[in-house]
Order: structure tokens, then sequence, then C-alpha cells
């Protein structure tokens, strides 16, 4: 039996002021890793956060050493400004926040698709920073006949992503620009890849009205070339700090195909994702380049030392062209920091020990530890 209590720390989940009443570190998503905690010497509490009760939740978090935070960008309608603003408060306060809020804006946006597509599994990416610079390119692209991409700055669950392309019969070959591009009454097919949503036909100035919003205050917009092997599935990386913890296959994803010869509408719905410990042979590959070549490039350009990586985020990876020899290739399309749920059994070791860490160095810092 453990004995020594290696510190405390809080698991900060959204809810309203009931849940946050009555919480328990059983009655919620997080009671496994409440569990291990415990078994561990950590003690942990639930935090369970709303805007309206942002005072509490500080003064909680004032008490502790550390909160590990799992709230997604857009939390029931609102964004995280008054979360981030309270988390850098405590943390300039002693406390360690993970992921911290600074750390989601280098390395948990859509951005960072574009400011490390030369390190390695980057692809053919834009960033638009206004809707002048989407209305003016975007055409141009979209006149190769290849489907793009759209994503907004911050989101999850699909929300502001669109795959978005010409009609086979108004896609100009590329020989043959420029020619006339598309206009603003041109028809285009769009899908959004919110679970539920299928194929449209709507003019390109109906689409650039839907992306209006996405660039208020300081949005923008990342633009990918469509990845035709999207239907083989998706790989999730999940990381603790520099290391792969384990894995996520999902075959199908958001804005998989419809069967050939069916209506757009038959697409099938993203379907259970697969969990897998890090020595899962068919990853091995994307595990390597990971922890060796591509973290330690983006921590050098992004100027992220490893114990500020956030305790738990993960990678997302869709297949590239097959390279001569036949070896796969990767096309990176996603990061998640802010709330990376759910995750593979195999992570939860790693993400105890890296807190103890954590906590062992915050006290030190405190004069807490004996």
């Amino acid at each position: 039996m453990i004995n020594k209590s290696y510190g405390r720390v809080a698991i900060l989940y959204p809810g309203d002021a009931e849940t946050r009443r009555n919480a328990t570190s059983t009655n919620n998503r997080f009671a496994p890793l409440f569990s291990a905690f415990a078994a561990s010497g950590i003690d942990a509490e639930p935090a369970v956060y709303h805007d309206d009760c942002c005072h509490s939740v500080r003064e909680q978090l004032r008490q502790i050493d550390g909160v590990l935070v799992w709230v997604n960008p857009i939390e029931g309608g609102r964004d995280r400004s008054i979360l981030d603003a309270m988390l850098r408060e405590v943390a300039e306060a002693g406390v360690f926040v993970s992921a911290h809020p600074d750390i989601i804006m280098k390395l948990g946006t859509k951005e960072v698709l574009h400011q490390t597509r030369a390190l390695g599994w980057g692809s053919d990416t834009y960033l638009y920073r206004s809707m002048d610079e989407l209305m003016q390119a975007l055409p141009l692209r979209l006149a190769s006949g290849k489907a793009r991409v759209l994503k907004q700055y911050r989101g999850h669950s699909g929300i502001g992503v669109w795959k978005v392309s010409l009609p086979p019969h108004t896609a100009v070959p590329a020989e043959y620009l420029p020619n006339p591009l598309p206009q603003r009454d041109t028809f285009i097919r769009v899908r959004h890849a919110l679970r539920g949503c299928s194929e449209e036909e709507i003019t390109l100035e109906t689409f650039f009205q839907r992306c209006e919003s996405y660039f208020t205050g300081e949005g923008r917009m990342i633009d990918q070339e469509y990845q035709e092997r999207l239907p083989e599935g998706m790989i999730r990386c999940y990381l603790v700090h520099d290391k792969v913890v384990g894995f996520g296959h999902q075959a199908i994803n958001a804005l998989f195909p419809a069967p050939p010869g069916t209506s757009s509408n038959d697409a099938p719905q993203p379907g259970p994702r697969l969990y897998y410990p890090p020595t899962q042979p068919d990853f091995q590959a994307v595990k390597h380049q990971l922890e060796q070549d591509w973290v330690p490039a983006v921590q050098h350009l992004l100027d992220i030392p490893t114990e500020r990586l956030p305790i738990l985020w993960d990678c997302d990876f869709l297949l590239g062209p097959k390279e001569d020899d036949g070896r796969d290739t990767y096309v990176l399309c996603e990061i998640n920091v802010s709330s990376v749920a759910p995750y593979p059994d195999s992570a939860v070791p790693s993400i105890v020990d890296a807190t103890r860490a954590q906590l062992q160095v915050t006290r030190q810092r405190r004069g807490l530890n004996e």
C-alpha cells in the first residue's frame, strides 16, 4: 500500500453547477484514471467547469498542485476564453496546467498543419487569414478538379471542416489554366464533416457565406488537398509528452465517401475507433518517425520544451500516396490537444507517471516535498 502522497491534482472537465456539486471520482468518464492516480499515491479530485462557476473553480485550483484539462475549444456554444484566462492565472500562481493554453495555441490549432508542412507528413496546404484571401484563392485551387478540405482555426468533432470540390463536368484540366475560373454563382459540392451531414450542391457564394463566422476575431482557415486513400482509415497516435503511448484506428471516419454508384447521401457515418498499445506492429514506422524526427523538429520550430508538451495529446494521420517501392506514406490531418478522450488503456500508466513527475517538480518549487 502506498502511504506517501505525491501531491494533489484536479481533473477539469465541463459540466453545469449541479454536476459540479455532485461530482465524485467515480461518477464521470475519468473514473479509471482517478483510480490509477489513487493507486499511485496521487490525490486526484474532480473540477467540473462552467464559465458561470469560474471563480469557484479558480479557488479550488489555487489550493492544489496541478490540473489536467479536458475542455473542447467550443463547448456548449462557448469558447475557452474565460477558462484559458483563469488557467493562465493559476499557472502563474505556481499550479502546473496541462495542456497550458499557451501550448494549445502553439500546437493545438489547425494552423500547425501549415506551420509544419515542411517537416514531414505535410501536404498541399494553405492558410487563409481573411475572407478576401479565401475568396481569391479557393476558386483557382478548385479549378484543377481536385477536392480540397477546409478547416476552421479551432474546432472539434468535425465542426467547421468541409470537403469542397467542383462537380466533375465543371473542373478545368490543369494544362488549360488559367481559363475562366469558378464564379460566385458556380455550383460546388460540399460536405460538412460534422456527424450526420451529407453532401450538398450549393453555389460558391453560399459556401463563402457559411465560412464568414470562421474569420471572426483571430479566426482563419486551413486548406489541404483531399487524400484519396481516406477510405482506408485514419490512424491516431496518442502521446504523453514526446512518447507514443498507444494508437487508435478508425476504418470509417468523417468525409468517408459513398459506395460507387450510390447517392452521396449513402455515405456511411463514422464508425468506432479501435485502440491498440504502442507495440502494435502495424504502426511502428509512424511511431518511430514521430518520436525520433517529427516531435523534436516541432519542439524546435514552436519552441516547446519536452516538459511543457501536453501530458496527453494526439496526432491523426491519413494514408498518402504510396512510394515507388510500395511503402505507405502518411499525411498529418489533425492534432488534438484540448480534450483528448477517449484514449487507449495503455496510455493511463504514462499519464500517471508524467503527472507524478510534474507534481514533484511543482512541490519542490513550493518547498512542499519531504
